[in-house]
């Protein structure tokens, strides 16, 4: 699977495919693709703590002229740069009269409520306490323990990421559960079926059966579609490090070391009381090629295409999820 060397030189990550399978030729996947197993996976993944720390959204959206405002489990949150350039957070009610602040100015670091102009810095004042934050340079989180109801971490688990790597981060929202999106990531074996504009050639390796507490693990061999028969074949892992989590790593081949983190944020509901759930998926790509230096610096070029194939590929999987809870919620389908 490794692309490798050849005479000193490296080897074209691209595979021609002998002969393209039609998409109702393929292999079924429906037998390994055991529901017992996706579920025991899941429940596993609902028992590692999460410190109570939720994805708000991506690092660089966060500015130093205007606060980012996110509703996360029900309560609304408000971000902003101090005069540090450090993140601060906290509720995005004002104390005085409730005034949104996510419409008021930062000036200096200070947030100004366009209401009455109260000034937050970042610290206690006037009944506003802040939240933790944490800012993993792709990545913003907070801390909510009223709504995580855990023993809190000082920091979140954030998954290990190959280094000098091009990043981008996709949102997209659907009326679900966190768990029905970690659900979604947890079926690998659904990849060639739903996804075929995407994937080829999937084979699950290797999946979990609880017997080894350390070793929770989907191991999936696949092509990633290029073009007509051009495909480039990797091995990838995928591991659920908390609740809301899932993260895939590519193991062998092209890119060896990436990562897709796919993150589920809970929102609160909507008029109809059904759940809202982001789903905020960071891709974190590397590659030991010469030339992948050009891709970083390219990468405000790239960054839109990459966000808009990982839009394709969740326009599917948020109506899955979106499925999924339904039935769910209707008792019927088991959950």
């Amino acid at each position: 699977m490794s692309s490798g060397s050849a005479g000193g030189r490296r080897r074209l990550p691209l595979s021609l495919r002998r002969r393209a399978v039609p998409w109702d030729r393929q292999g079924p996947t429906w037998r390994e693709a055991r529901p017992a197993v996706i579920a025991a996976a899941l429940k596993r993944a609902q028992a590692r703590p999460s410190g109570n720390w939720y994805v708000v959204g991506d690092s660089r959206d966060l500015r130093d002229d205007r606060p980012l405002a996110r509703t996360v489990a029900g309560q609304e949150v408000v971000l902003w740069r101090n005069a540090d350039g450090r993140p601060v957070a906290g509720p995005g009610i004002c104390p005085h009269l409730g005034a949104p602040l996510r419409d008021s100015p930062v000036r200096c670091g200070t947030l100004v409520c366009h209401w009455h102009g109260l000034a937050l810095d970042g610290g206690t004042f006037a009944g506003w306490e802040p939240f933790p934050v944490h800012d993993d340079g792709v990545l913003l989180w907070v801390r909510l323990d009223a709504a995580g109801g855990e023993a809190p971490l000082d920091a979140p688990v954030v998954p290990a990421r190959p280094e000098r790597a091009l990043t981008a981060v996709y949102t997209g929202v659907g009326t679900c559960e966190p768990e029905d999106v970690v659900a979604n990531r947890l079926d690998p074996w659904h990849g060639a079926w739903f996804h075929p504009y995407s994937f080829v050639d999937l084979t699950v390796a290797g999946a979990p059966d609880g017997s080894d507490g350390s070793a929770d693990v989907f191991t999936v061999d696949v092509s990633f579609k290029v073009a007509g028969r051009l495909v480039v074949p990797v091995r990838a892992e995928f591991t659920a490090p908390e609740p809301r989590t899932v993260v895939m790593r590519i193991t062998e081949g092209e890119g060896a070391g990436s990562v897709v983190e796919s993150h589920a944020t809970p929102l609160g509901t909507d008029g109809r009381g059904r759940p809202r759930t982001a789903v905020v998926e960071a891709v974190v790509a590397a590659s030991g090629r010469p030339g992948f230096a050009l891709a970083r610096g390219a990468a405000p070029l790239l960054r839109p295409l990459v966000r808009a194939a990982a839009g394709r590929l969740w326009r599917d999987d948020l109506a899955y999820a979106e499925r999924r809870w339904s039935l769910r919620s209707t008792g019927r389908f088991p959950g």
